[in-house]
């Protein structure tokens, strides 16, 4: 992983922008969207950015850039401009004082790169090639546009207003947890199309009990885990406890819950004391095991096998 992914609160937060032309129109909106005070340095602006230096949305600086203009105050820098000497000048201003920066299309002078965006509101899906492939992300990006619910954003603000109550009826994150696993995985939720469907749904489900018994699912692993069907990832999801063979590919466990406790093994024997366990403290339970083996037969009993 060439990058770490990063949501970066900009609220109120000072970032220059080195340059007033069509590059820089596109950081200054996406900037602006995060909340952040943006100050602009150029001699001249396009009019996009000229009408929001008119409307006080940001600060300009009318002149050309000196180094004098970078100062400690500022939490980013972009360089945009089309003359890659005063690009680096800039890199190497904002370096010197700490600050992270991101030379526009340079990629061996930027600190963070800023990754295809999907918005819903306030749900936010970040793809990112490290600047490998913009193409393949595109396709990416268009692929997951045309599956995600749009309604997303209102499901997101509804469970927002939901944090206090829910909280009260339901005091453990746990139970929390697996009651919105319930809530959004009905049928009708992805359909609603304002929150009084949503909370005629919400009311519904929290009238049902919530199962505080644990499970087990068994999955059996192939060498290319991307086979793995979409209804075991679901329950890898939801695991609280992935318990992976050492002869599984070691890539599996990244389709895990991140949250989820996981532990390998090497036999049935050290299995079965590990199901015992968590059968007790009644835990959900995902064991991944290698397709073609028969080891594990015996303790599958009446679980889930996928």
């Amino acid at each position: 992983m060439r990058y770490f992914p990063l949501f970066l609160d900009l609220v109120d937060k000072p970032v220059l922008v080195v340059g007033g032309g069509e590059v820089a129109s596109r950081k200054v909106e996406a900037l602006l969207k995060a909340g952040a005070a943006v100050t602009i340095v150029s001699p001249s602006l396009v009019d996009f950015l000229s009408k929001l230096a008119q409307e006080q949305q940001v600060h300009w600086i009318q002149r050309f850039y000196s180094s004098d203009i970078v100062t400690s105050s500022f939490v980013q820098v972009w360089a945009t401009t089309d003359n890659p000497d005063l690009n680096h000048q800039v890199y190497k201003d904002a370096k010197a004082l700490g600050i992270l920066v991101n030379v526009v299309d340079d990629k061996p002078y930027c600190d963070f790169i800023t990754p295809s965006m999907i918005n819903r509101g306030r749900i936010q899906i970040a793809i990112s090639s490290g600047g490998a492939s913009p193409v393949l992300i595109r396709n990416i990006r268009e692929k997951l546009e045309a599956i995600l619910p749009q309604n997303m954003g209102l499901m997101a603000e509804f469970a927002n207003s939901k944090r206090n109550s829910i909280k009260e009826a339901l005091p453990t994150v746990d139970l929390r947890r697996k009651f919105w696993e319930n809530y959004f995985s009905h049928p009708d939720v992805e359909n609603a199309k304002d929150n009084r469907e949503l909370e005629v749904i919400y009311q519904q489900a929290m009238s049902m009990p919530l199962d505080s018994e644990g499970s087990c699912t068994w999955i059996y692993v192939g060498a290319d885990v991307e086979m793995l069907p979409i209804k075991a990832v679901r329950y890898m999801q939801q695991a609280e406890l992935a318990l992976s063979s050492i002869k599984c590919e070691a890539n599996v466990m990244e389709l895990v819950r991140r949250d989820a406790e996981r532990e390998s093994f090497s036999c049935a024997a050290e299995l079965s004391n590990m199901l015992r366990q968590a059968k007790e403290d009644k835990l959900r339970v995902c064991v991944l095991i290698p397709q073609g083996t028969n080891e594990f037969s015996l303790l599958q009993g009446q679980d889930l096998v996928i």
